[in-house]
């Protein structure tokens, strides 16, 4: 069996990334997918203490933040999509005035 220490390792390197593109990145597609790769992090955590503590509310926390994350998902694109109809741009330092 694995340790949980090692799934905490890959847990903290997953969020690292996650961090270190949406504070490097410009293009608010890749800024979205940092995020994600956060929370999935995130859920990569809970299910590994989950197992490790032999409960299942872990795996009701990671359920919840994937209902959570497809929400920003739909609610973030209908807005990128919107922004990148008006300005014909990804790039958040094109798109850092929202008035019309």
């Amino acid at each position: 069996m694995i340790p949980l220490s090692h799934y905490l390792i890959v847990s903290a390197a997953l969020f690292t990334i996650g961090v270190l593109g949406v504070l490097v990145r410009r293009n608010v597609i890749l800024i979205f997918m940092s995020i994600e790769l956060m929370l999935n992090a995130v859920n990569l955590s809970f299910v590994a203490f989950a197992a490790y503590r032999n409960a299942v509310d872990g795996q009701v926390f990671v359920f919840f933040v994937i209902t959570v994350a497809a929400a920003e998902v739909a609610v973030g694109l209908a807005i990128l999509v919107y922004l990148f109809y008006q300005r014909l741009t990804t790039e958040v330092d094109d798109i850092n005035q929202l008035s019309g």
